[in-house]
């Protein structure tokens, strides 16, 4: 039993499903009912779809993430994480961001820890690879591309400032293909301001395993916007791979060798590897197996949804293809995670379950400003929209979606703004290491040789 008088509700992650499904919970339950925990490493939520924009200037960071104490005042969150589950006793060992781990006992449990980035044991990726998951990766790109400039704009050696200017970007989904593009709109912005610097100097490459990018818009438009990236410069490899990219000299499977300082990998994601310690059924591909109810198989305390979950996709199976899951995306994210919180409180309540059926309303995404690819579904009608259109589409469909009405007035200031005001280009890359000028100032100055040993001195005369 909890320790508290009222039942535990233990949250285990506070991205997408986490923060809706305790926001919907504390909604829905009466005052004193239980108490909702939720457990996270981070402080806030990312609204994943603006990292791209994040790392092109375009909205700060700040106004891509959502402070979970702020959003969810009457919940209890602790910053650290969950390590191990035991279910016999509904008990989770927590631990804290510093000193000792602690168990912490529940009677619910939500399990939304969200996805990973997928990689593979290809040489030099740990070392030389950038990420897209969390909001420190995308401004870290960003200024790492702005600091690439400066090295190019200020050297006179031809290699090291054709390495600097050559961007690879593994992955041509929604993430790869919208950071490209906004990476790529920015780069062309910036180089304005520098004398030795210009668009034609720099190679944008995009790489990716299957043999059409952005698929979660169809071939159509997904042939639009490879299109659309090599009318603006960039080299797309299709079928191919990254076989090694050790000290930045990257190596395709195609045959294709090319130097660079910046490696962005968005090759899909894979659910976090800590569900393996949860004693959970796991699906073929480590998703925790889920009845059409977001519980989980052989539970009726356990709820899982998101990117970490195996959900039956009731609308493609009555469709004929008794194979279909729900794909991990925001948008059945955010649907799941009400269902989920419902859920929840009926079976606190002792109340039946509800199934999660939804039906995929479209895509959309941005590719740099002005420019972008939707695809919108209406029951059997299918509406393709690219160019400056899409692009407000995704804006707005986005815009709207962001949690709270705090980040969404934020978010369209910043856009309000970029209208009338220039894209802000100067790199912050001082930020990762802000103590190193302090602790060049601060530390003792080394004495010298000679003055060392004055005893030695003293023998010698």
């Amino acid at each position: 039993m909890s320790t508290t008088e009222r039942p535990r509700i233990l949250v285990v992650g506070g991205g997408y499903v986490g923060l809706y499904a305790a926001r919907r919970i504390l909604k829905k339950m009466r005052y004193g009912e239980a108490t909702v925990t939720v457990v996270d490493p981070r402080s806030y939520m990312t609204y994943q779809p603006f990292l791209p924009e994040a790392a092109a200037g375009s909205i700060s960071p700040r106004h891509v993430v959502v402070p979970l104490r702020r959003v969810l005042p009457k919940a209890e969150v602790l910053t650290g994480r969950v390590t191990t589950i035991d279910q016999d006793r509904k008990v989770a060992t927590i631990a804290p961001l510093v000193g000792e781990a602690y168990e912490l006992p529940f009677d619910y449990l939500v399990i939304a820890m969200g996805a990973v980035s997928r990689t593979f044991p290809i040489p030099g990726l740990a070392e030389q690879g950038i990420g897209m998951k969390g909001i420190e990766e995308s401004i870290g790109l960003r200024n790492h591309v702005l600091e690439q400039l400066d090295k190019a704009d200020s050297t006179t050696d031809e290699e090291i400032r054709r390495k600097a200017l050559t961007f690879v970007f593994i992955g041509g989904g929604f993430a790869g293909a919208e950071t490209i593009g906004e990476v790529e709109d920015m780069a062309r912005d910036a180089a304005k301001y520098y004398k030795n610097v210009s668009r034609e100097d720099m190679r944008f490459i995009l790489v990716d395993a299957a043999d059409k990018i952005l698929p979660e818009v169809g071939p159509k438009l997904g042939q639009y916007g490879k299109e659309h990236l090599e009318s603006r410069g960039v080299e797309v490899y299709l079928s191919t791979s990254m076989d090694s990219c050790v000290d930045g000299h990257v190596v395709l499977k195609n045959g294709l060798e090319v130097d660079a300082n910046t490696i962005v990998w968005t090759a899909g994601v894979k659910p976090n590897p800590a569900l393996a310690r949860f004693g959970l059924p796991l699906g073929p591909r480590g998703h925790v197996d889920c009845e059409p109810t977001l519980q989980v198989k052989g539970t009726d305390y356990i709820w899982a949804a998101g990117d970490n979950a195996q959900v039956p996709d009731l609308v493609g199976r009555k469709a004929g293809n008794e194979n279909a899951w729900c794909p991990p995306n925001a948008q059945h994210a955010l649907r799941q995670a009400k269902v989920l919180g419902d859920n929840v409180v009926a079976g606190m309540r002792g109340f039946p379950q509800k199934e999660y059926s939804h039906a995929n309303k479209g895509a959309v995404a941005g590719l740099g400003l002005h420019k972008g690819v939707a695809m919108i579904v209406m029951g059997k009608m299918k509406i393709r929209l690219k160019g400056r259109l899409a692009w407000y589409m995704h804006r707005g469909y986005h815009g709207l979606a962001m949690p709270t009405w705090n980040r969404k007035i934020r978010v369209f200031a910043d856009w309000t703004l970029g209208m009338f005001l220039k894209r802000e280009v100067v790199s912050l890359g001082a930020m990762e290491n802000p103590r190193e000028e302090f602790y060049e100032a601060a530390k003792p100055a080394p004495v010298p040789a000679a003055a060392s040993k004055p005893e030695e001195k003293a023998k010698a005369s």
